[in-house]
């Protein structure tokens, strides 16, 4: 199942984003912001169940 999640960019405050496929365990990115191209660290962990809301970190590359 993928799901699309909204967040917002550490460095330029924009609202972007992303789909992930919740049948992955952990999943680690690096990607681009789609407004300023700076890179972000995102770190995302499904639900284990239905009644919880899946994990997503996001933190800037230069902390």
């Amino acid at each position: 199942m993928q799901d699309e999640f909204f967040f917002t960019c550490p460095y330029c405050w924009q609202t972007i984003s992303m789909v992930f496929d919740q049948n992955y365990p952990m999943q680690d990115y690096v990607e681009d912001c789609e407004v300023c191209c700076r890179p972000i660290s995102i770190d995302f962990e499904p639900a284990a169940d239905n009644l919880e809301e899946p994990k997503v970190s996001i933190k800037r590359l230069d902390d």
